[in-house]
């Protein structure tokens, strides 16, 4: 499944949190079903989502694009570095990850 469409249906029919400090969060806490992090997120921000996910099983999906890309690809008017999927909504993460 083409991953702009996946995301778009996600946030029409499921839950998802934007940003790197909520992505920690949700990790964290053990909500988190699945992360996206753009091509072009901090290494910092990347090597602590990456490190808080591998503690917790969570899968990561590198996403190819630039984060004003994954913004556009949401619907939204700004830029995403990390998202987690709290509720895939009508899509099975099996086709994602």
């Amino acid at each position: 499944m083409d991953l702009n469409l996946a995301l778009k249906r996600i946030i029409e029919t499921g839950k998802v949190d934007f940003g790197s400090e909520k992505t920690v969060k949700d990790i964290m806490s053990g909500d988190a079903k699945l992360v996206v992090i753009a091509a072009n997120c901090p290494k910092a921000i990347r090597a602590q989502v990456e490190k808080c996910a591998g503690i917790e099983s969570v899968p990561i999906i590198k996403y190819s694009g630039t984060a004003l890309q994954l913004g556009e690809a949401c619907g939204k008017p700004f830029l995403i570095a990390a998202l987690t999927v709290l509720n895939p909504g009508s899509v099975s993460i099996g086709e994602l990850a």
